[in-house]
């Protein structure tokens, strides 16, 4: 296993066109408040703003998602990034327009591009050999931390330094390049044939892997309590909010180191236990952020959540390689978008209903047991998905013996293929 096998041309555009595609999606959030912040109900309609784009997000991802055709993704990638870069331009040049209309333009920018992500995950996986998905994967995951990094002193940069409607017409730009890079891509991947053989539905491939959707919601939640909760935590610590940003890059950045560690090696156990350690792991440190008074502690546990957090993402995306067929994974990834955006915005809106009735470290601790409640149901409902596999492949190995023995009747066929019967 070796990043290697990653290192070629077209990788290189490939982080090239994800870029341009993700860090207006990392962007988003924070410029819209800085658009509008200066107008009566700045705040409030920022955050109003913000909520119409994470449901498009949300709503876009599962629809526009199963729609991708394996073999002729290109054409929906590009429709939905130039959507997208639509919604943002329209949000750059017409800032002081009717709060119903930005909201409009914040929807289509987020509902828009909702399937690239996924589409473009499962486009870099088909560009390396399949001994290399973990190292293609972990290195996705940097780029993406890289980014998320990088975005916050962008935004704020450019809003406070120069303007407030510039952000938002970066963004269409970035976007808007993206489209143009994937011709330099292929139009698509490989496509499982038994999917369309079988005649079982789309939706009911997607819904086997359930319980990844639950961890990989599990997942986002320990970031939403790490994010939203920090000031007012810090503020409680009688610590600096200014602090925030310096901490939440640390963070950032230990996640692109954790990222890269996962990938150097292969790592024992199954990817369900992996991914419960490492969950269980992320949420003793969040505790251990509400219980800890100093600066540098505080520091200290979020560079270890980051650390941990890259993992579990990974072993998320790597388990749902496992569960849904080669033709189905985009769509999956798109599914799983949206569940990790809904957990986010459920941990958040839990917190943030906490903060009015109790101290911050208290919304913390809620929340990581909200977080393990949804990981210890996906743990289990991974458990029982193998096990249920299991039974089944047994049974056929069973009748292929029973065949060959010479027992009445015909030969049972297709036995000695019992993927087609899951």
């Amino acid at each position: 296993m070796s990043y290697r096998d990653v290192a070629s041309q077209q990788v290189l555009t490939w982080a090239c066109v994800a870029i341009g595609a993700r860090m207006p999606v990392a962007m988003a959030p924070l410029a819209l408040v800085f658009l509008v912040r200066e107008r009566p109900g700045g705040y409030s309609l920022g955050a109003a703003l913000a909520a119409a784009y994470v449901i498009g997000e949300i709503l876009g991802a599962p629809v526009l998602g199963m729609r991708l055709k394996p073999d002729r993704a290109r054409p929906h990638l590009a429709a939905g990034l130039a959507a997208g870069a639509a919604g943002f331009a329209g949000l750059g040049l017409l800032p002081a327009a009717h709060p119903a209309i930005l909201a409009a333009f914040a929807f289509l920018a987020g509902a828009g591009p909702s399937a690239a992500p996924g589409g473009l995950r499962t486009l870099l996986t088909s560009l390396v050999p399949g001994r290399a998905a973990t190292q293609a994967l972990s290195f996705e995951s940097m780029l993406t931390f890289g980014v998320w990094a990088l975005s916050p002193a962008a935004v704020t940069g450019l809003a406070l330094g120069v303007a407030p409607w510039l952000p938002p017409l970066l963004e269409a730009a970035l976007m808007a390049s993206s489209v143009a890079g994937l011709w330099l891509l292929p139009a698509g991947w490989a496509a499982d044939a038994r999917e369309d053989e079988e005649g079982s539905s789309r939706l009911r491939v997607l819904t086997r892997a359930w319980p990844v959707y639950v961890t990989g919601a599990a997942s986002l939640s320990l970031l939403a309590l790490a994010e939203l909760v920090l000031p007012a935590l810090l503020e409680q610590r009688g610590i600096g909010v200014g602090w925030s940003g310096p901490l939440l890059t640390v963070m950032s950045v230990t996640s692109a180191v954790g990222a890269f560690l996962y990938g150097l090696r292969s790592w024992p156990g199954r990817l369900r236990t992996r991914s419960l350690v490492l969950m269980c792991g992320m949420s003793a440190t969040l505790i251990l952020l509400a219980l800890i008074p100093a600066a540098p502690g505080v520091a200290a546990a979020l560079a270890v959540a980051g650390l941990l957090q890259s993992g579990a993402m990974l072993t998320r995306n790597l388990s749902l390689r496992e569960a849904l067929p080669p033709g189905a994974l985009a769509a999956g990834y798109s599914v799983m978008y949206a569940a990790v955006g809904a957990g986010y915005a459920a941990t958040g809106s839990l917190a943030g209903a906490l903060l009015d009735v109790v101290a911050p470290s208290t919304a913390i601790l809620a929340g990581v047991a909200l977080t393990l409640v949804l990981t210890a149901i996906g743990w289990w409902g991974e458990r029982r998905a193998e096990a249920r596999a299991g039974g089944s492949a047994g049974d056929a190995d069973t009748a292929v013996t029973l065949g060959a023995a010479g027992a009445e009747g015909p030969p049972v066929r297709g036995g000695g293929d019992p993927e087609r019967r899951l």
